[in-house]
């Protein structure tokens, strides 16, 4: 069985020439990729935009929906509009329907939506079968009630029994990376733990290659005995370093690739250079869990931002810096509206650069960049701390000080920008579930029409 990715992240673009050469040994037995991911933060899932460009994201499915679709490959796309809750599910769906107008296409779609109803969080939680994955959050009903939205990370289920009831293209929302290329092979009755392995490495298209890139499609062969990845595009080549290397991608045990389902344990994985450009990987194998669970991803709104993006490059101003924004602290808070409350901003400042240097160490060379950040109730007072804060740094005294036109250089004007709302992480934790399909819910769409 053959299975492709079409790139690391939907949006991220990939080698028409890759595409095409990736079919023109048969057709693949599916073709999938990820769309989404939480390493941009909480803001994604809290705003319902997405993090990558709409242009982009239809330029990728503009070339791959049409082929997949000619040849008969079922297409799976996961995590929809980079943070998988409904709205970004709409918003890609939005573009996959307009491209299949376009080229006269005509499918049927099976949309996943991935938001858990809140009732049935909370029910679970009385139960006690919600826990954290890792100390910083604790769930309560008043951290359901204040999300402003959350999603569950579904697993293969939901998209085996797409591909069951004869979905030509998939999109679901929030989903494990796995699940797009390890479903359709355990559907197939291959060996679970060769498959989440294969898939783990699939994830990101050839990064697991060199050179490296995101932005490529990858092969993978996989058969009862084990699998083989290899590069679609002939400039690249998969390396046992490099894939190696990918199975302990953002794995917090390199032995063990969890899943709803269970986890691959990839101790006894064996890796060959199995030609120029390919590698054969054995010797996973899958234990499945005691208990099934899901992870649930939860923001809340925490305020308004506001930054001011500088430099300095005098010495002497950078050996002061901490003690000068000690002063612009203070001066911020003398400054503000009467009545305004000490806990309704947060005023940092960022440093990118040396460590400050020693007394009596030679001076640092170079730039320094800084970025002034406050977080408060409302963007006026967000604006206003960060005014305060960038007036009084760019022109605050010291002894010495030759800067006196300023001690600051802004690479922008104007030099405050106004970021909007702020969200955080309220939800970041595992349900047990008694089906691993019980949070998602299907919609069938029969989507395309006439060029």
């Amino acid at each position: 069985m053959r299975v492709l990715a079409l790139n690391g992240l939907l949006g991220y673009g990939y080698g028409a020439d890759s595409l095409s050469r990736a079919f023109r040994p048969g057709p693949p037995d599916a073709l999938g990729v990820d769309a989404g991911s939480t390493d941009p933060g909480p803001s994604y899932l809290g705003s319902g935009k997405s993090f990558t460009n709409r242009q982009a994201v239809k330029r990728d499915l503009a070339g791959a929906l049409p082929l997949a679709r000619a040849h008969g490959v079922p297409f799976l796309i996961g995590t929809a509009g980079g943070a998988g809750g409904n709205v970004h599910v709409d918003w890609l769906r939005g573009i996959i329907e307009e491209v299949a107008r376009e080229r006269g296409l005509r499918f049927r779609m099976a949309v996943i939506r991935t938001e858990p109803d809140r009732a049935y969080l909370k029910a679970k939680l009385r139960a006690g079968k919600i826990r954290p994955l890792g100390p910083q959050l604790e769930a309560t009903e008043r951290s359901i009630d204040e999300s402003v939205r959350i999603v569950s990370q579904i697993g293969i289920d939901p998209f085996i029994r797409a591909l069951d009831e004869g979905a030509e293209v998939i999109l679901a929302g929030r989903a494990c990376d796995t699940a797009l290329y390890a479903a359709p092979a355990i559907r197939a009755g291959f060996d679970p733990g060769l498959a989440f392995h294969m898939a783990k490495i699939m994830e990101c298209g050839c990064l697991c290659a060199e050179p490296q890139s995101a932005a490529d499609v990858l092969s993978a062969v996989i058969d009862p005995d084990g699998f083989t990845l290899e590069p679609a595009n002939p400039a690249r080549r998969c390396t046992v370093e490099k894939v190696a290397a990918h199975t302990l991608y953002e794995q917090a045990d390199p032995c063990r690739i969890v899943e709803p389902d269970g986890v691959a344990d990839v101790s006894g994985a064996v890796y060959t250079q199995v030609s120029d450009r390919a590698v054969r990987v054995s010797g996973s194998r899958f234990l499945p869990a005691a208990v099934k669970t899901l992870k649930i991803e939860g923001v809340r709104q925490a305020g308004f931002r506001a930054i001011s993006i500088a430099g300095v490059k005098d010495p002497a101003t950078i050996r002061v810096l901490d003690r000068l924004f000690e002063d612009t602290r203070e001066h911020v808070r003398d400054n503000l509206p009467a009545g305004t409350r000490p806990e309704s901003y947060r005023l940092r400042l960022r440093r990118y650069g040396a460590d400050l240097p020693a007394d009596g160490a030679p001076p640092p060379a170079g730039d320094w960049g800084l970025i002034l950040d406050t977080v408060a109730d409302s963007q006026e007072l967000a604006d206003t701390v960060c005014a305060l804060a960038r007036s009084r740094l760019l022109h605050a005294d010291y002894p010495g000080r030759k800067t006196t036109a300023g001690n600051l250089a802004f690479p922008y004007s104007p030099s405050d920008i106004a970021l909007g709302p702020v969200y955080t992480f309220s939800l970041y934790h595992v349900i047990e579930v008694d089906d691993l399909s019980e949070t998602a819910s299907f919609e069938w769409v029969e989507a395309g029409g006439p060029a």
